[in-house]
């Protein structure tokens, strides 16, 4: 077209069509950038810890009112320093002259005493115990040495309690291998370097082989188990922890993948045949002979994604409907549960159930064109929530399934405690090793037994074990 010359309607239509073509592109990216900027620890699967300090979501929990009052409840047993009937010793503190007259007390009876104690600790010093191993010369001109005691091994090292406390604070408490030995060098005046402590973990996670075998036989003989994996920093790359877990059991692995393969060397699910508590990752899916629990926790934050989304104007929103369903099926369930009742009410089930159906058809219809990735997403969503209601509503028939994938969820997330403390591990054979050891310890807890006794048992070369049901 020359200059001056006029479009004609042809050129004039096509601009237009290629304008409006490039706005419904620019507006599907301006709402998935929105949609990205609007993910949150509420509505999305993000940790609490990567919130915004400056813009922090409404809390909006999905438990209701209780009607008790905040704090402590009548009953409550309490956690107050109590004076103990043995002290380790007594003082007794005599009073001076009389308060009244002035006169000497020494000799006047005693009428009542106020007992006051302090816990405290003693002077902590490291007992340095020498193991001299005699030899001695037969008249038959032999020699003959002592026996070093079990775990006596070289001229000096570490005692088992010294070695415990070390992997309590490093596993345990997850301080660095510098901050471990600065710990121990300022506590107890006794230096530790960062390659001792590196050692002593090598050793305790060796020890751990019968241990672990029997957790990962255990578990994939379980009824029911969750499922989870999250990302770690290995050696300046991203790895993957995957947990499985029971109420009983931990077993948490690292691997540099994050799917089957991953699974498969973790030891359980391969052999599982239970159900499974996971959210909805797909290589979950592809264990067939697996009953699955998909994780309502997860599907109410993406819930409550779609509903922030939602135009200010409107009224209603089907996403909003489908999470008020399933928190009102899990309530029924806590509720038949303690009220050790062995039937849900049916119609107040079904009641429900046909909202949950009806809002996902909803969101089916409302978000089919799929103009984007935003509506895509949520299309998806309302597709998963109806085609795989099953799997998402397996707590209501089968009462030994819970409803989320919390449990695992919070023991996982002490590995990324970890990372947060103390930054990334260095090697995937160290973080291997660190979580072996985090699976005794957490499997130890479910037991009721504390770090250090059960860590004392391990250094000492007799790891604990989980008594057989």
């Amino acid at each position: 077209m020359s200059a001056g010359q006029r479009p004609s309607y042809e050129e004039l239509a096509a601009l237009v069509e290629g304008q409006a073509e490039q706005i419904t592109r620019l507006e599907a990216e301006v709402a998935e950038l929105r949609r990205q900027l609007g993910l949150n620890s509420r509505n999305s699967s993000k940790p609490p810890s990567s919130d915004s300090p400056f813009i922090k979501p409404t809390p909006k929990s999905l438990r209701r009112k209780s009607g008790r009052n905040p704090g402590g409840q009548p009953g409550h047993p309490g956690s107050t320093l109590a004076l103990v009937d043995s002290p380790s010793k007594r003082l007794r503190h005599e009073p001076g002259p009389c308060s009244g007259c002035g006169a000497d007390l020494s000799r006047a009876p005693e009428v009542g005493v106020e007992r006051r104690q302090v816990f405290d600790l003693p002077p902590m010093t490291v007992q340095v115990t020498e193991h001299q191993l005699i030899t001695r010369r037969c008249s038959c001109g032999a020699t003959t040495c002592g026996t070093a005691p079990d775990g006596v091994r070289s001229p000096a090292q570490y005692g088992p309690r010294i070695t415990a406390i070390i992997l309590y604070l490093y596993v345990g408490q997850f301080l660095s291998k510098k901050r471990t030995a600065q710990a121990l060098a300022e506590l107890f005046g006794t230096p530790v370097s960062e390659g001792t402590v590196a050692a002593m973990t090598k050793r305790a996670a060796a020890s751990l082989g019968g241990f672990l075998d029997q957790l990962t036989d255990r578990l994939s003989q379980a009824e029911v188990a969750g499922f989870d994996e999250t990302g770690l920093r290995v050696a300046g790359s991203l790895h993957w922890v995957h947990c499985a877990r029971t109420d009983k059991y931990t077993l948490i692995t690292c691997h540099p993948k994050r799917g089957r393969k991953a699974m498969n060397d973790a030891g359980v699910l391969g052999r599982f045949s239970g159900v499974a508590v996971h959210d909805a990752w797909a290589p979950y899916d592809t264990y067939v002979d697996v009953k699955h629990q998909l994780c309502c926790a997860h599907a109410l934050r993406e819930l409550a994604a779609v509903a922030d989304t939602a135009p200010p104007d409107a009224v209603w929103c089907w996403a909003e409907q489908a999470a008020d369903a399933l928190v009102a099926m899990q309530k029924l369930v806590t509720e038949a549960l303690a009220a050790e009742d062995s039937n849900l009410d049916p119609d107040a089930l079904g009641e429900q159930v046909a909202l949950y159906r009806s809002a996902a058809q909803i969101g089916i219809t409302q978000t089919a064109a799929r103009t984007g990735k935003v509506m895509a997403k949520h299309n998806a969503l309302a597709r998963r929530l109806l085609g795989r209601q099953d799997d998402y509503l397996r707590f209501t028939d089968d009462w030994r399934v819970p409803a989320d994938n919390n449990g695992s969820e919070r023991d996982i997330r002490m590995i990324k405690l970890r990372q947060k403390v103390s930054g990334c591990l260095r090697t995937l054979t160290g973080a291997q090793q660190f979580c072996a050891i985090r699976s005794y310890l957490s499997t130890a807890a479910k037991h009721g037994k504390n770090f250090f006794e059960v860590l004392v048992m391990l250094t000492e070369g007799r790891p604990w074990l989980p008594a057989i049901p």
